[in-house]
């Protein structure tokens, strides 16, 4: 199972929302390369970045951030927020991302993100769905849908997509029983900034 920190970006900076709240920011650190870096050198190879304000303006705004630690570190970056349009998701993959991340355009233009899915392939495009009181949240948890919650889909699609579980990871004991459960990978935020997770505990799970 892949390990994949979180990194969240609200003006150049590092920092976690509370159940996506943008007035509960919490700033963990001024420098969202510096936080990389640190993953890397313990053996990270994956990381999720957002870009917050994206979200919030519906079009990339933190490309920098992207670019900076797609250029300074080795880290396969999957990104996600704001992502909306076709010169959206061609900015993000030439700031350096492996990999671009669509939430809310999936719910309200399916056949959008479905071009994005045809022209650069499955293994570049990711769908997001972010769960908020057992619905699908879209724009940054700023709306909801009525979309069947994504934690069940595991199951009803009997393993044949690559199922990424992210957010509420608090406790290390929960990594063992998601890669039973058959996830491909984990996305883990808070937990590691507030030193619930250590690096050093998820070691075993790094793909070398």
């Amino acid at each position: 199972m892949r390990i994949i920190p979180a990194i969240d970006i609200i003006d150049g900076k590092c920092v976690r929302l509370s159940k996506g709240d943008y007035s509960t920011k919490k700033i963990y650190n001024e420098s969202p390369l510096e936080v990389a870096k640190e993953f890397e050198q313990a053996g990270i190879k994956f990381l999720h970045l957002v870009d917050l304000d994206g979200a919030k303006a519906s079009k990339i705004i933190n490309y920098k951030v992207l670019e900076s630690i797609a250029s300074k570190t080795n880290l396969q970056i999957d990104f996600g927020g704001g992502l909306k349009s076709y010169e959206d998701v061609k900015i993000a993959f030439n700031s350096g991302a492996s990999q671009i991340t669509g939430g809310s355009i999936a719910v309200k233009n399916p056949a959008l993100f479905k071009e994005w899915l045809a022209n650069y392939g499955s293994d570049k495009v990711i769908l997001g769905a972010d769960a908020n009181n057992g619905k699908i949240a879209t724009n940054g948890w700023l709306e909801e849908s009525t979309e069947e919650i994504y934690s069940e889909i595991i199951e009803k699609t009997s393993n044949t997509l690559k199922l990424i579980a992210s957010g509420g990871i608090s406790t290390f004991d929960e990594i063992p029983k998601l890669a039973e459960m058959g996830c491909e990978g984990v996305i883990i935020g808070k937990a590691i900034y507030e030193n619930r997770i250590s690096l050093k505990q998820l070691e075993n799970y790094i793909i070398n």
